[in-house]
């Protein structure tokens, strides 16, 4: 069953969102629908013929539930406005939970919105979306720390110093060994981040990437990580993963990897930007290409206790990673002013 539909215009050419009405020969029209079937968020990006009243996917392989997703992750029956003041696309989003019904019963609540996202059309590659935290949120950014060209060697693991890690703002470049990306022997094995066993699945290029709302044992981490595999014609594709099956020592959540390939363009870096909150990890590839989000529930990692660290579990290939960290403070709800009261 489809629900929670949308359907709205991106502009080709313009860094803007566009109002509900706006056509013409530079946009495109998205068609969304949240699937009762699997609980996912699928788009497709298409033309829409006004005169007639039809749709046209602009690629049928990757149509309405087929294709690609908002969110590889806890994501669902996301809607988006027209923000008319900041000519901006807004996108929100459910995130359910993913513990124990006793345990919901137990605090109380259940479910969250997502950090509300500004959403575009992808110039670079003409077939995908692009996600990006609005930028209210960083009014939030109180201490930053910086680390450059920070070298990370096949299997080892880099503690960052920045104090509790259960709120952070965090901007990520990856740089691969070239000279390991040439001489890696090609393969016909596919990969995929949800049966891949994890970041314990060790290849000649990853996985590799951030441990957070981790301890300092390692007992508990929620891995957010690149994985490139060399096909038998010797392309490369990459892939994007959050892999929670070690996110908690409790035994009633749900400890699925989520992920899916994301583009690589010629020339690109590998970059990723993670919000953490607590339980909560918001992972956005490539400018937002691929997203996902995992809601996690640690019992070690929490707090002070929980830290940040640098991973590279590949076989044969170093990675370099340059970061901008930022503590980030807790959102104050206010109640919006009654016009009345304030007259």
């Amino acid at each position: 069953m489809w629900e929670c539909v949308d359907f709205f215009p991106v502009s080709k050419t313009e860094e803007n969102g566009l109002d509900t009405s706006v056509n013409g020969p530079s946009v495109k029209h998205v068609v969304k629908a949240s699937l009762d079937d699997d609980r996912h968020d699928y788009y497709s990006i298409g033309t829409y013929h006004e005169k007639n009243g039809t749709w046209i996917p602009d690629e049928p392989k990757i149509d309405v539930g087929i294709g690609l997703r908002y969110d590889f992750g806890i994501y669902y029956a996301a809607k988006t406005f027209y923000d008319q003041n900041k000519n901006r696309r807004v996108l929100w989003g459910w995130i359910g939970e993913s513990d124990s019904e006793a345990a919901d019963m137990q605090k109380g609540w259940a479910s969250v919105q997502s950090i509300p996202r500004t959403i575009l059309f992808d110039k670079k590659t003409g077939t995908h979306l692009l996600q990006w935290p609005v930028e209210e949120i960083e009014s939030l950014r109180l201490k930053s720390y910086e680390f450059n060209q920070v070298k990370v060697q096949a299997g080892s693991v880099v503690p960052l110093d920045v104090g509790p890690a259960t709120q952070l703002d965090i901007i990520a470049e990856f740089e691969i060994d070239k000279e390991a990306l040439e001489k890696t022997t090609r393969s016909n094995v596919t990969f995929s981040c949800s049966s891949s066993g994890g970041t314990i699945e060790r290849g000649a290029l990853g996985p590799f990437g951030l441990l957070v709302l981790a301890d300092d044992s390692l007992s508990e981490q929620t891995p957010v990580y690149f994985y490139i595999a060399k096909g038998s014609d010797g392309k490369l594709k990459t892939f994007f993963c959050n892999d929670q099956s070690r996110s908690s020592v409790a035994s009633d959540v749900n400890k699925q990897i989520y992920g899916n390939l994301v583009p690589v363009l010629e020339g690109e870096k590998l970059s990723l930007r993670v919000l953490v909150d607590h339980s909560i990890v918001e992972s956005f590839a490539q400018g937002g290409r691929t997203v996902i989000t995992s809601r996690v529930y640690p019992t070690k990692a929490i707090y002070g206790a929980a830290k940040l660290f640098l991973f590279n579990n590949a076989t044969e290939a170093s990675v370099s990673a340059s970061l901008r960290i930022w503590q980030m403070n807790s959102a104050f709800i206010r109640p919006y002013p009654n016009n009345k009261e304030s007259q």
